[in-house]
């Protein structure tokens, strides 16, 4: 590298250090002078150590370098370590969080010199990140419990490593089902459920759910409906929790006219009235519902688990058996019966009507008869959701989700019908 790009990294390597530094010593300012082992100085010092460690490396080749590199670690880890222990002594105190932090700037301004310098100042900007949390994240360590790490690892398993294991293409043996698509749906069953936790946690119960609600209708209001449904059944909050699957039907009316205005704007034209007013009717009806489950003291404490993964796999297996059953049912009736097949898709998912029959639009079927058939799709899904409640979510959550959905369905029939 050229002498200008050199001095750029080690100015890199240096404001590296310099960062870390900062939060060291700002954390220790009441200090008198020599009573702490490293501070902002110290910190640059060996951000630069590191760069120059490097340059000096990559003159020395592959095994070389790395050798030197080693060298460096260990005599700035000899360096550090006994004024470490010192000052543990002297402050009574067990932690090795500066000498890390100060490995670390080691090892990030040796990176700024041999590789990106931008991934090696973003990678310090996180370390002082932590490092000045350390309150926050002590604190949430004593708060956090047992259950609630416990369903984050789950989470985070099931998403990151079992997930791309999962086989993303249709197995013959199954019908033709993705196993990757049922995998993400119990991946979202379970996100739903943490995501509506951690909303009551922090907002409280009425705006919790709410909150949470709007968020899963993004992406599927029957997955909320599920999870809220599962969790009613094990707790008091069912008025609450029916609330925030109205909000969550609510939102999903209105992605499902934005889907089609996307891909066919003259169809969409025919979806703004009946699912505007029928998203109206669920949200006023989900917000009601909120206020009155706080009045009269329905709601209950957060709570104690965020969700079981057994629960999750168990309606994750539910709708994938509705999935099956549904394309082979498609596949009877043939391509002909649209109006049929949005019927039976719509008992799982509305976005695979949404997503297709709008594009049959005008050469096979009309613009109106596209929409008619989008808004089966979204009236059997309002009425398998229903149904879905009562069955999981016991009485007064069934009660109350399926009465109000199915009357603010109702309002936008009726608006097809007769507006």
């Amino acid at each position: 590298m050229g002498t200008e790009e050199l001095i750029h990294r080690l100015a890199a390597a240096l404001a590296i250090g310099l960062l870390v530094g900062t939060e060291r010593h700002w954390r220790e300012r009441q200090e008198a002078p020599g009573r702490r082992t490293a501070g902002v100085r110290t910190f640059a010092l060996t951000g630069l150590f590191g760069g120059v460690m490097a340059v000096l490396a990559a003159a020395l080749g592959q095994a070389g370098g790395a050798l030197l590199l080693g060298f460096g670690l260990l005599a700035l880890l000899a360096a550090q370590l006994p004024f470490a222990l010192r000052e543990a002594e002297a402050e009574n105190k067990v932690s090795a969080t500066s000498l890390v932090a100060a490995l670390g700037t080691y090892g990030l301004g040796a990176l700024a010199v041999l590789g990106d310098m931008a991934v090696a100042g973003a990678a310090a900007v996180a370390m002082t990140a932590i490092l000045a949390a350390r309150e926050s994240l002590h604190g949430l360590m004593a708060r956090i419990t047992w259950a609630e790490l416990r369903s984050a690892l789950v989470l985070l398993t099931m998403t990151l490593l079992v997930m791309p294991l999962v086989p993303d293409e249709p197995i013959a043996l199954l019908g033709g089902l993705n196993p990757a698509k049922i995998w993400r749906f119990a991946i979202l069953l379970a996100a739903i459920s943490y995501l509506g936790y951690l909303a009551v946690r922090l907002l409280g119960p009425e705006r919790g759910l709410l909150f949470s609600g709007a968020a899963g209708g993004l992406v599927s209001s029957t997955a909320v409906t599920l999870a809220n449904a599962r969790a009613a059944a094990a707790s008091g909050a069912a008025l609450a929790l029916a609330a925030g699957a109205l909000v969550a039907g609510a939102v999903s009316c209105l992605r499902t006219i934005g889907i089609v205005a996307v891909i066919a704007p003259a169809v969409a034209a025919h979806l703004f009235a009946p699912l505007g007013v029928a998203a109206l009717g669920m949200a006023l009806a989900g917000f009601v519902l909120a206020r009155r489950a706080g009045a009269d003291g329905a709601m209950v404490s957060v709570p104690d688990n965020p969700f079981e993964l057994s629960a999750v796999l168990k309606i994750a297996l539910l709708l994938a058996a509705v999935v099956l059953i549904s394309k082979l049912a498609a596949e009877k009736l043939g391509p002909e019966a649209v109006l049929a097949v949005a019927a039976i898709t719509g008992l799982a998912d509305v976005d695979a009507v949404a997503l297709s029959v709008p594009l049959l639009a005008p050469v096979s079927v009309s613009f109106a008869f596209a929409a008619k058939a989008v808004l089966v799709a979204v009236g059997v899904n309002i009425g398998a959701k229903a149904a879905y409640a009562v069955a999981l979510g016991g009485g007064r959550f069934g009660a109350a989700f399926a009465g109000l959905s199915l009357a603010a369905g109702a309002l936008g029939a009726l608006f097809v019908l007769f507006g």
